[in-house]
């Protein structure tokens, strides 16, 4: 039976070698070139140690120690009730969970609730519900995925204005693959923009984006009554009985509605303009009332957000950001309008 042979080195020269070979006490010898030619020779050789010596022991291998981490472990999910600073967190008031996710910008507290009710959101483990109050504390997932939330923050939210032209939907995902506003939004990171409000994919004209979806709850909450006014170019006769109706109330599919103000804005025939303000936001509510009374809009802008109008030098498709003292300005004034300093009467 053959045995597979293992390839054998040449056999080394006299004399060959002893260049790389340590002696007996560990030091590699030393070579003297002499003559003609490099020769190579030992010379100052140590002699070996005879038995007479014992043997040196062996060096006991020390096994390094592992390098320990001081302090907490960083990250939500291993902290638990320590801060990233190593000491306890403060006893903070529970907070309604859509609430806590609006501020930590990831989107409006209406959004929120719908990602509740979808069962997206799970707080340590469960399913979370509406109305359900959180901790610091609390682990909170969206969709399996941990996020990083804050009770408190000093940062002053970002708002942008966007000239929103016709044909792009305020949306992320559409199905049939339309361009959307958030393509024409500055990159962020941290967070994400939020829209405050809609507009129809055959509206143009004034959008608002921000940071903070606290703010964007205060933006679109009833309570802040802050006025919406669109430019309105109609098809057909507005008869005086008509604008009546308008500014009276029309019955809808769901619920009565009215314009606040309705105002000629000029032009004849098929280029008729009115500006109308309105205190809501429905889906699509001004065109549906011109329709009711049997009048088609043939363009609508949006021109003003409460305190915000739009700019003239804005064109379509361009984002303005407000500066942050104008920012910080437009939260006080909301502040004041929802909660109004109270009179000498009613603090009797």
């Amino acid at each position: 039976m053959k045995t597979k042979k293992t390839p054998l080195r040449a056999p080394m020269k006299k004399g060959e070698g002893a260049a790389s070979r340590p002696d007996a006490s560990g030091e590699r010898p030393r070579f003297k070139m002499g003559g003609g030619r490099a020769a190579a020779r030992t010379v100052n050789r140590e002699p070996a140690p005879s038995e007479d010596f014992a043997e040196a022991p062996a060096a006991e291998v020390v096994a390094k120690p592992k390098r320990q981490r001081l302090g907490p472990q960083s990250g939500r999910a291993n902290r638990g009730t320590v801060g990233r600073n190593g000491k306890p967190l403060l006893e903070s008031k529970p907070e309604r969970l859509q609430k806590v996710l609006a501020q930590a910008g990831i989107g409006s507290r209406r959004e929120m609730e719908e990602w509740i009710a979808a069962g997206r959101i799970t707080v340590n483990g469960v399913p979370a519900h509406l109305g359900q109050s959180v901790i610091p504390t609390d682990k909170i997932k969206i969709g399996g995925r941990l996020v990083n939330v804050r009770f408190t923050t000093t940062r002053t939210p970002r708002i942008v204005m966007y000239h929103k032209p016709e044909g792009e939907i305020v949306s992320r995902d559409d199905p049939d693959g339309r361009p959307s506003v958030f393509a024409a939004l500055p990159r962020i990171r941290g967070g994400r923009w939020i829209a405050v409000g809609r507009l129809d994919f055959n509206t143009s004209g004034l959008l608002l984006f921000t940071t903070s979806g606290e703010l964007a709850n205060k933006l679109m909450h009833p309570s802040s009554e802050l006025v919406r006014e669109y430019a309105v170019r109609v098809l057909g006769e507005l008869t005086l009985e008509a604008q009546k109706q308008l500014l009276e109330g029309i019955e809808l599919e769901d619920g009565p509605a009215n314009f606040a103000s309705l105002t000629d804005g000029g032009g004849e025939g098929a280029n008729h303009w009115y500006r109308v303000t309105i205190f809501e936001g429905r889906n699509r509510e001004v065109r549906r009332m011109f329709e009711a009374v049997n009048c088609t809009v043939s363009r609508l802008i949006r021109v003003r957000y409460g305190p915000f109008n739009l700019p003239p030098q804005l064109k379509r498709g361009w984002v303005r950001e407000l500066a942050e003292g104008d920012v910080k300005a437009l939260l006080r004034e909301l502040e004041k309008s929802i909660n109004p300093a109270p009179t000498h009467a009613e603090s009797a």
